[in-house]
C-alpha cells in the first residue's frame, strides 16, 4: 500500500511495506469489527418503552466468551505480527549480505558527508570520492555503509529505501543497503539535531552501471587517471590497478 505513495528502491523496501501492510489490515478489520459491533448493540438494545434495563455483571463463563474469544483471537494476530516482524529485523538487521561497495556516510550539524570507494571499491584510498549532501549509488549492487556522527545524534533517513538508522557520537554503525531502482530521491535528518536540522536535507542518486562508471572516471582524480588508465567500463576497471 505504501508503493502507492513512495516507490520502493531497496531490496528490503518491500519486505518493510508488507509489514506495515500486515498491521494495518490486522488493525482495520477489528476496529471495523468493533465498531459494528459497538453500534449493533447500542441500536439493538436501545432504551424502549415499559422495558427494563438489565444488570449483567459479566462473571458467568457465557458472558466473560464476548471478551475472552476476541481477546485470544487478537493474540493470535499479535503473535503473527511479532512473528513477521522479527523476520523483517533479521533481513534489514541482523543479516549482512556479502557487499559489492562501500560507503561512509557521515553526519554533522548540519550536513552530510558521504565518502564514496572510488575505482578501486576501497575506501581510505587516494581515489575516495567525497560530497556534501549527494550520495551516489550503482543500482543493483549491494552496498555496507558506515555511519558516523561528529557531534550530536543524528538519524540516516532514505524513505524510499525504507532506511532509518540513528547516528550515535562516538560509534560507526554498519548497515547493508542493495539499490534496485534508478531516480533521484531526498535523504533525510530524522532526528532533531539543532535549529538547523531543517537545513540539511540531501539527495540520494541511483544509476545504472554504465553511468555510474563514467561518474567514477569524471570525479576521479587526474592523477590516478594518468597512472592507472581509469576505464569508463566495468572490466576495464577491475582491470585497473589499485594505486590507493
Amino acid at each position: 500500500m505504501l508503493e502507492y505513495f513512495l516507490p520502493r528502491a531497496s531490496s528490503f523496501a518491500g519486505s518493510i511495506d508488507h509489514l506495515f501492510d500486515l498491521i494495518t489490515y490486522l488493525v482495520m478489520f477489528w476496529f471495523v469489527l468493533t465498531m459494528a459491533f459497538f453500534f449493533y448493540v447500542v441500536f439493538r438494545f436501545r432504551a424502549k418503552p415499559g422495558q427494563k434495563a438489565q444488570y449483567i455483571t459479566g462473571e458467568t463463563h457465557k458472558q466473560k466468551q464476548a471478551v475472552e474469544i476476541p481477546h485470544y483471537l487478537i493474540l493470535l494476530c499479535d503473535l503473527a505480527i511479532l512473528f513477521y516482524t522479527f523476520k523483517v529485523w533479521h533481513e534489514v538487521k541482523i543479516d549482512m549480505p556479502e557487499y559489492d561497495e562501500q560507503v561512509r556516510v557521515i553526519s554533522q550539524q548540519w550536513a552530510w558527508t558521504f565518502e564514496h570507494a572510488g575505482a578501486d571499491g576501497v575506501l581510505d584510498t587516494d581515489d575516495d570520492i567525497k560530497l556534501i549532501n549527494e550520495l551516489v549509488l550503482k543500482k543493483d549492487t549491494q552496498y555496507q555503509y558506515e555511519l558516523q556522527a561528529l557531534d550530536v545524534m543524528h538519524s540516516f533517513s532514505i524513505p524510499v529505501f525504507r532506511l532509518k538508522q540513528d547516528a550515535v557520537p562516538g560509534r560507526k554503525i554498519f548497515g547493508h543497503f542493495k539499490p534496485i531502482l534508478e531516480g533521484e530521491w531526498d535523504v533525510q535528518c530524522a532526528e532533531m539535531c539543532g535549529y538547523g536540522h531543517g537545513f540539511m536535507p540531501a539527495r540520494v542518486k541511483i544509476l545504472a552501471a554504465d553511468e555510474y562508471y563514467a561518474w567514477i572516471a569524471e570525479h576521479t582524480p587526474a592523477h590516478l587517471k594518468q597512472d592507472t588508465a581509469y576505464a569508463n567500463t566495468e572490466s576495464q576497471l577491475k582491470e585497473a590497478p589499485n594505486n590507493g
